[in-house]
């Protein structure tokens, strides 16, 4: 009997991979605005963002890799890869060597055209909104043959996301909150992947949506703002700005550097983000998290 159950259960589950299973030749739009089309399922890839590498093996699909960019560093399968460069320092010549049959880029930068010119196809894929990382995952898994494991994937991201949710709406006060992601200064809008994020974990950003996703933003507007909490900068720092000394964030003590490896995660939209969600909700909210 039992015997019975698992070959029915095994046969559901190819049924169901099978059905949605991804039907080449595949054209698509990516985010250049170009029409791409797969002749095939891709089988040799260089990834150059490191948000894409992290779900591509979160997707099953990291032995497809056979390049990545010099950021890319998760898992650590992909530490083990031939690095392509970087987004303005790319080596075209060292894409072209490992022979891809896929090239995934950042819309910004400029390697699209020469590979392109090279005869490999390539195809822009750059999630900055929340929604986006979702969208893009699925539309990964589609491009690499992986959409029941997409369609997984954003599931159970939805539900992690969803848990932290349900604790930081408990938190009696949110506190008006600025997060610098860059010291020139740069910081997040409310509707950037990040922004969202820091939302959801029990703030109130003070950036307006007016402003942009990743505004660059001028100091005596933070000091007029008077936030109630500072991320992404040491107080030292902060306490030595023209008139910052006076907010509010300074004054209680509520100025936090975010930790190294929870700073890059926060910066990637991939499929770690309901992990990055829960580490900026301990430092908004650490009262939830006894």
């Amino acid at each position: 009997m039992n015997r019975a159950l698992t070959l029915t259960a095994a046969l559901c589950a190819a049924l169901s991979a099978a059905a949605s299973a991804t039907t080449y030749p595949l054209t698509l739009t990516d985010d250049l605005g170009r029409k791409v089309t797969l002749k095939a399922e891709p089988k040799r890839i260089v990834s150059m963002l490191p948000s894409t590498s992290e779900t591509l093996c979160a997707l099953a699909a990291c032995d497809k890799l056979v390049g990545v960019d010099d950021y890319s560093d998760y898992p650590a399968y992909v530490t083990k890869l031939p690095k392509m460069g970087g987004l303005y320092n790319p080596n075209v010549e060292a894409i072209v060597a490992r022979k891809p049959d896929l090239v995934l880029v950042s819309k910004y930068g400029k390697l699209a055209e020469p590979l392109t010119q090279a005869g490999i196809t390539v195809i822009a894929v750059n999630p900055e909104t929340y929604d986006e990382v979702f969208s893009k995952t699925l539309l990964l898994g589609k491009i690499v043959n992986r959409e029941a494991q997409a369609k997984a994937l954003v599931t159970s991201m939805k539900r992690e996301i969803a848990k932290v949710e349900i604790l930081t709406k408990t938190a009696v006060n949110k506190p008006t909150a600025y997060f610098e992601i860059d010291p020139t200064p740069y910081s997040i809008g409310p509707n950037s992947f990040m922004g969202t994020l820091l939302t959801k974990a029990g703030a109130r950003n003070i950036i307006p949506a007016t402003m942009g996703d990743f505004p660059k933003v001028d100091p005596e507007f933070i000091v007029k703002q008077n936030p109630q909490l500072i991320l992404g900068v040491d107080a030292a720092t902060a306490g030595a700005r023209p008139g910052w000394n006076t907010i509010t964030a300074l004054k209680t003590g509520k100025v936090i550097n975010v930790p190294k490896e929870l700073n890059t995660i926060l910066g990637r939209p991939g499929p770690r983000l309901p992990q990055a969600l829960r580490g900026l909700a301990k430092l908004v909210h650490p009262e939830l998290f006894k």
